[in-house]
């Protein structure tokens, strides 16, 4: 009887691996069943693999989307790597109609995403450097100026931009920052900390009528490095006048002009610029600065809304100086995200 037993626990162990491998064929043939000698999967679908082509295209001429009506081209910039959503339900939809036509449709905007994207999706970040950046829009509502101050200051940087300085704060924020930076420069609704001589302080117009950008040198151990501290107009999305950044435009074009006329060769900018890197209307400044989070960060660097950060509006841009690795810093008592960078100043990747 034992033996017996025996024989029989063993025979159900070896056939239980053969019973799940048979579950699963039965399973991939049931899938696989309608697709089989059915020349309908060339014919269904042809709606699905349409929009699928227009999804790869969006990616692909984003910058020839018009900007006339409602800066419709502008918006889709602002949140063209979102478009990667509708890749998957494309191909759910395909799975399900069982339509090849459809998923070798699906895979052009996939790849064209991947082409434009993919590179972000790798850690770029390196370990060099010598000089840390940070910049936040601290939120003129903020309700913790001091810990968000007390925060910026741990996190290692060698200046301190901030953005949305209300008056009434700006005491606050210089006692908490004081400790850390021996040197600063409000202009306006902007200002700049540093642990180094800060020289040439001066706003810079961005047409505006009220200042909302500066400029300063820092003289860092390297030698002097133009810094650039701006909060672009913020732009609105409205029902009857589509993504309304008409004063955006022309201040980013003033900006872009001070940056042109600047005369050392490193610079620095840092900011809410109110705009990602693939807004065309943001050329004038994006055309003569690199990205720190595009060349040396990992991931998207998302910086706006705090609470489920959707864009990188908030920019560390440099040129004559070489990015080693850009990051978002712990969320403060604001409703953007602090970014941070770390750069290298005594050797150019321009």
């Amino acid at each position: 009887m034992a033996q017996q037993a025996y024989m029989t626990e063993t025979d159900n162990g070896g056939s239980g691996p053969e019973r799940r491998g048979d579950r699963f064929r039965r399973l991939v043939n049931r899938l696989l069943s309608g697709w089989r000698d059915d020349p309908r999967i060339w014919r269904r679908g042809i709606v699905t693999g349409a929009v699928a082509l227009l999804l790869a295209g969006v990616l692909l001429l984003h910058s020839r989307i018009p900007n006339a009506v409602g800066n419709l081209g502008s918006l889709t910039e602002t949140f063209l790597p979102w478009l990667a959503l509708l890749i998957p339900v494309l191909f759910l939809i395909g799975v399900v109609r069982k339509s090849a036509t459809a998923l070798i449709a699906v895979l052009l905007p996939f790849i064209v995403w991947l082409n434009m994207f993919g590179g972000l999706l790798t850690d770029k970040a390196g370990t060099g450097g010598d000089f840390t950046v940070a910049t936040h829009n601290v939120n003129a509502e903020n309700p913790d100026p001091a810990g968000t101050a007390t925060s910026l200051a741990a996190s290692g940087a060698d200046v301190v931009a901030l953005e949305e300085l209300k008056a009434s704060a700006v005491p606050t924020y210089e006692k908490a920052l004081a400790p850390t930076y021996k040197y600063h420069a409000v202009e306006g609704t902007v200002g700049l900390w540093s642990k180094y001589r800060l020289t040439g302080v001066k706003a810079v117009d961005i047409k505006l009528g009220w200042v909302r950008a500066m400029r300063a040198t820092v003289a860092t151990p390297d030698g002097p490095l133009a810094v650039y501290v701006a909060h672009l107009p913020s732009v609105r999305v409205k029902m009857n006048a589509g993504f309304t950044a008409r004063q955006r435009d022309k201040s980013a074009d003033a900006l872009g002009e001070a940056i042109a006329d600047e005369s050392l060769p490193r610079v620095i900018l840092l900011g809410d610029l109110n705009g990602t890197m693939n807004d065309r209307s943001l050329n004038a400044v994006t055309s003569q600065l690199r990205s720190t989070q595009g060349a040396a960060g990992s991931g998207f660097g998302f910086s706006w809304p705090a609470s489920f950060p959707m864009a990188r509006i908030d920019q560390i841009m440099v040129r004559g100086v070489e990015p080693e690795s850009s990051w978002t810093l712990p969320r403060t008592g604001s409703d953007h995200l602090p970014i941070a960078a770390r750069v290298n100043l005594t050797t150019s990747g321009s």
